[in-house]
Formats: structure tokens, sequence, C-alpha cells
């Protein structure tokens, strides 16, 4: 095979400050939460999803312990085959239970969720419209679909309702968003997005992945924030990231989790969830219900830490939640800065294009529940002092 594509590619991307390459994280030692090992030194995680810091929570861990002894590891065939097993079945149920639809269904990654799902939601002739900033995952399943694909300009309710307005009448159609944005922060007008579908008879698909956990009166994610009825929209989310497993998930109709049950070749054609990840996933859902503690800390930590950010002087863009990114805009000085902060304890890496738009490169920082206020101050202390020298404050 060629490779000189390969390598020009390469090229091209280390002269734009763009390639990337992969680091070893590792667990700090006992009693040091928020904290990672990279090569050998500890240093503060201002990186994780791992939002509740339920990771490496004993009873995850136990759950998982016991799933293995009984089940092994792999789960040996697609769900449909021979690779469904009660624990399967435990946690849609689960699942389904918490987001308040009449049932669910898991995949095995976030991604394979939303490409299979917005692949084969509506027949060729509907029509697709995702906001800007929605995931790439959602934007590539509006474009496998085969209908026709609009985005409309990121929370821009005012021309969403104007592309909305122009389809024919009776021709399906799907809002697409992500209900909080990974790289901003912010959180979709959902409660807007659901009203203007209902208007045009549109379908609204949310991906809840970074707000399962975090918002809403019981951190049931976007329509509990907004008080939507569950049925009013389709709802996909991971436990991977509050929940600190692995896996993920749709919500809603028990018709629709049949069809996509049927139809949605991520969730045909693939090896099923291991039953070890269905297992620690149903124990961080009795968590997440039974310990609202873990969720409280969390946003203590993050009011703290975005109210220290603003009084230093960083633009934090529009964040509500505790995905608090730092604007720089220039790639090099985002690297720049990322690479200072390392070599003072503290891992925040900077997130550049195509992952954000041009001119938009950031450290993307987020909080999780187990960060001390002693290393918080201490992250705060030396983003100052980092952004004076760099000129950048």
């Amino acid at each position: 095979m060629d490779h000189r594509f390969f390598q020009e590619t390469l090229r091209q991307l280390q002269a734009d400050g763009l390639f990337r390459s992969l680091r070893n994280v590792e667990p700090d030692s006992p009693g040091r939460p928020g904290r990672v090992t990279i090569e050998g030194r500890s240093v503060i995680l201002l990186a994780s999803n791992n939002y509740l810091g339920l990771a490496d929570h004993p009873r995850i861990t136990a759950a998982a312990i016991s799933a293995i002894q009984r089940y092994g590891f792999g789960s040996g065939a697609s769900r449909l085959i021979s690779g469904n097993s009660a624990l399967h079945r435990s946690l849609e149920d689960r699942i389904a239970r918490f987001k308040r639809t009449e049932a669910a269904l898991v995949f095995s990654t976030g991604y394979m969720a939303n490409t299979g799902i917005l692949s084969c939601l509506i027949p060729p002739e509907g029509l697709l419209i995702a906001d800007r900033l929605s995931h790439a995952s959602l934007i590539d399943g509006c474009r496998l679909n085969g209908s026709r694909f609009k985005v409309y300009e990121h929370k821009n309710t005012v021309q969403l309702n104007r592309l909305l307005a122009k389809k024919p009448e009776g021709q399906p159609a799907v809002v697409v968003t992500d209900g909080v944005f990974s790289m901003d922060g912010d959180i979709a007008p959902i409660d807007e997005l659901v009203r203007i579908g209902k208007r045009y008879g549109a379908t609204v698909f949310v991906d809840d992945a970074h707000a399962t956990g975090v918002i809403g009166v019981e951190g049931r994610g976007s329509l509990e924030h907004f008080g939507i009825d569950p049925q009013d929209a389709i709802q996909m989310g991971t436990l991977g990231k509050a929940l600190g497993c692995f896996g993920a998930y749709v919500a809603g109709s028990r018709v629709l989790i049949e069809y996509l049950t049927n139809k949605a070749k991520s969730f045909v054609y693939t090896t099923a969830l291991p039953p070890t990840a269905a297992a620690a996933a149903l124990a961080a859902f009795e968590i997440l219900e039974e310990e609202p503690e873990h969720r409280e800390r969390l946003w203590v930590n993050r009011n703290f830490y975005a109210e220290g950010l603003k009084s230093l002087g960083f633009d934090t863009m529009d964040s509500e939640t505790p995905i608090i990114p730092i604007l720089i805009g220039d790639t090099g000085s985002a690297l720049r800065f990322s690479e200072r902060l390392l070599e003072a304890g503290i891992f925040a890496p900077a997130i550049r294009p195509p992952t954000v738009p041009k001119g938009s490169a950031r450290l993307r920082t987020t909080v999780m529940a187990t960060h001390t206020r002693a290393d918080l101050e201490y992250v705060l202390e030396t983003l100052g002092k980092i952004g004076h020298s760099l000129e950048i404050l």
C-alpha cells in the first residue's frame, strides 16, 4: 500500500498544530481524588467526563466483579443472537424508569447509538435539522440517513422555525441537538425546540450524554431541567460520563425501541455490551438516585471554579455546566497554555479544530465532584499566572 497520502496528511497536521498522539493516563494513588498519574507525576485532572467521580465507586466495582464471576467478560454474540442477558434487560428497565419512558435500548457506545438511530429514524423522503455544534456522531448519523439534511446556527430557534416552516406538510422531520454541548458547556433550549417541533410535526432528538446525572432536579437530564414531558422527545445518552461506566442507550416509546431493535444496524450487527458493564451501570443508577450528595458536590465545585475564572477575566463562553471552556482562539497559544499547565501539575489538553471551529481553540476544562477545594484554588492561581505570562489576560 502506498503510504504517501498518510505521510503528507500527517505532515500537514503537524504544520498546522493539529497533530494528535496518545498519552498514558494512569490512576493516582488512593486518597487523592480528582487526580491522575502522567509520566510518573501526580497531576490534577481537568479533562474527564467522570463528573460525579463514580468510575471507581466501591459499589460499581463490586457489581462489576460479581458479574464477571457469574458471566465472564465477553457477551459472545450480538443481542439478537445469544449475547442477550438478564442484566441487559434489567439495565434497560432501569434506564426507562429513570428517564420516565416506556422502554429503553442499550448500545455499545454513544457514537454507535447516534449513527445507528439517526440513520434509520425517518424514511429517505424526510428532513433532518441539527444544531451546528451538535456532536460529530449526530452529524454523521444525519448524513447516513439519506434524507435532506440541514443545520441551524447554534441555538438559533428563529432560524430553526424558518427552516421547518418551509417543509411540505406531512413530511417526516427530526430536530437534532445535544442537551449539553460537549465543547461549550451550554444547554440547548429544549423547551423551545419541543414547542417549535410540535408546531410543525417534527420529532426532537436529544443527545443527553453530558446532561444525564448532571442537570435536572434529580439529575435526569435536559428534559427534567426544562420540565418537559419525556414523551415529547427521544432521549439518547451514555453510561460513560456522569455514571462512570461504559455504553449508551436510547429511551422512548415501546414501539420506537422495538423498531430500533430490528433496524438500527449498529445495534443489530455488533457484539453485545459485556454483562459486567451492564451490572456496573445498574449500580451507577442506584447511586445516582440514592446518593444525591455527589451531584451536590459537583455543583458546589463547578460554581466555585466558574466564578474564579470569571473574576480572573477568562472568557468561559456561555458555559452553564461543569464543562467550562477557556477560550484562547489561536491554536498555538492554546497548545502552549496547555503545556505550561502540565508542567505545573494540571492536565487540561488544548482542544483544536476540527473538534471546534477554526479560531476558537480552547482549554476545555471539566470539574468533578471529587476535586478538592485546595486543588481548585491551586488551579485558579496557576491559570491566572500563566494567562498573564502568555498575555492572554
